[in-house]
C-alpha cells in the first residue's frame, strides 16, 4: 500500500513554480528523506505533500483519496491522520509543554482529561522529556523543544509525519537525539516519516530513502546506499564533496 503519492507535480508561490514534473511514492513504515541545497524547494515540497500549500498543477494522493480535490470537510478527516513538526518548533510560549502537547486531543478529541494526561505522560517518556512537562517552552533546550514539537506531532497517531528540518541549527550531540526519536516514532509507534535535511549524518542515520531535489527538479532517488555510490554530478557532490 502507498501512504502518499504525487504525479506530474509541479510546487511553488502564485505564478512561480520552484519544482516541477514530481512523481514520488512513500511506503509504510519508512523514513523518507527529501534532501538538497538550501533553497532547492524541499520545505515547498513538504508544505504541498501535507496539505499546506496546494501545486501549481499535477496531484497529490492521501491515502488513496486526492487532497486537494476533495470536499473540505473529507479533507479534514484526511488531515487528522498525519502530524507535521515545522522547523520552527511553534509551541505556545504561555503553555507547559505537557499542555502544548495536549493541545490536538483537545481540539480534535473528546477523550476525558485522566486519558488525555496519561496519552502526554507516555509519548513525552518516549521522547524523554517526562521530567520537563510542566516546564514552559522558553526554559527548556531547543533539542529539548523539538522533541517537545515531535511528540504534539505524534499525539494523534498519525500515520506520517512530516517533518520540515528537524535538526536545524543543532549540535550534532541534539542532532543525535533528534534522530533517535525519529527512529522511534517508525520503531515503537510504526509511524512513517517524510522528513526534509541538508544534515549528511542525518541522512545517514534515519533515512531508509532519500529524494534528492535539485535544479527545480528529482536529480535522485534510491537508497543512502545508491544516492552515495551515484555518479551524477550534483548528487556525488552533495555526499562528498563537503567530506571530502
Amino acid at each position: 500500500m502507498t501512504l502518499l503519492a504525487c504525479h506530474d507535480l509541479v510546487v511553488g508561490w502564485g505564478e512561480h513554480s520552484v519544482l516541477s514534473d514530481i512523481d514520488l511514492e512513500v511506503q509504510p513504515n519508512e523514513i523518507l528523506a527529501l534532501l538538497g541545497r538550501s533553497g532547492c524547494g524541499k520545505s515547498t515540497l513538504l508544505r504541498t505533500l501535507c496539505g499546506l500549500l496546494p501545486p501549481l498543477s499535477g496531484e497529490v494522493v492521501l491515502f488513496d483519496r486526492p487532497l486537494y480535490a476533495i470536499g473540505r470537510e473529507e479533507r479534514e478527516r484526511l488531515m487528522r491522520r498525519i502530524g507535521v513538526a515545522f522547523q520552527q518548533d511553534a509551541l505556545f510560549s504561555s503553555m507547559n509543554i505537557e499542555d502544548n502537547v495536549m493541545l490536538p486531543l483537545r481540539e480534535l478529541t473528546r477523550l476525558p482529561g485522566s486519558v488525555m494526561r496519561e496519552m502526554v505522560r507516555m509519548r513525552l517518556e518516549l521522547v524523554g522529556l517526562a521530567n520537563l512537562a510542566h516546564r514552559l517552552p522558553a526554559h527548556i533546550s531547543g533539542g529539548q523543544r523539538k522533541r517537545a514539537a515531535l511528540a504534539r506531532a505524534s499525539i494523534l497517531d498519525p500515520e506520517i509525519i512530516f517533518c520540515d528540518e528537524p535538526t536545524a541549527g543543532l549540535d550534532p550531540v541534539l542532532t543525535a537525539d533528534i534522530d533517535a526519536t525519529l527512529i522511534k516514532f517508525r520503531d515503537v509507534l510504526g509511524c512513517t516519516i517524510v522528513t526534509v535535511t541538508h544534515e549528511l549524518e542525518s541522512i545517514r542515520a534515519t533515512a531508509d530513502r532519500a529524494i534528492m531535489l535539485a535544479k527545480g527538479h528529482v536529480a535522485a532517488t534510491g537508497t543512502i546506499e545508491q544516492l552515495t555510490q551515484s555518479r551524477d554530478e550534483t548528487v556525488f557532490e552533495f555526499f562528498h564533496a563537503r567530506t571530502g
